[in-house]
């Protein structure tokens, strides 16, 4: 197994991370807050404007399921022209940002966001950037729809069951 891992914000990360669990290659999820200004924020912080962007760490197996497919998926649930804001969640934590440890990702990161961007006449608002920090949220934040299946989503459920 060829393991990577990708940063990815896109509004509220409970949604984020329950789209993202389905598609097989996908090894495993977790919800945090990443590229703000403070180490460890808390959830209370985060809803305050510290800065942090909700996001969701993808660990995903290469062989199974490319990088380019992971973009692909998240561009069919973001808003990218939406400035700090995705659905009705309002918020620099809720700005959509694409963010990378791995400079090698780089290269094809920038290949299918510049495919994206080709589809608007502005800049896109979604950032691509280095990830500079990421902190795990809170233990009620994991898995939080499968914990609470009625909670609140911003993705539309059909996008839930794609595979």
């Amino acid at each position: 197994m060829a393991i990577q891992s990708i940063y990815l914000a896109g509004g509220c990360f409970w949604g984020a991370q329950k789209f993202f669990d389905q598609f097989p290659g996908v090894v495993g999820t977790q919800v945090g807050y990443a590229n703000g200004p403070t180490a460890n924020p808390s959830y209370q912080e985060v809803c305050a404007s510290s800065g942090h962007a909700e996001t969701v760490r993808i660990d995903f197996d290469e062989e199974k399921i490319s990088l380019r497919q992971l973009l692909d998926y998240y561009f069919i649930v973001i808003d990218p022209m939406a400035y700090h804001r995705q659905g009705p969640d309002m918020g620099i934590q809720y700005r959509t940002g694409i963010y990378y440890s791995d400079p090698a990702l780089l290269p094809a990161l920038r290949e299918r966001y510049d495919e994206e961007q080709q589809k608007y006449s502005r800049p896109m608002e979604t950032e691509l950037l280095p990830l500079a920090n990421f902190y795990p949220a809170e233990e009620y934040h994991q898995k939080y729809l499968e914990k609470n299946p009625d909670g609140y989503c911003h993705i539309p459920d059909k996008y839930m069951h794609l595979v």
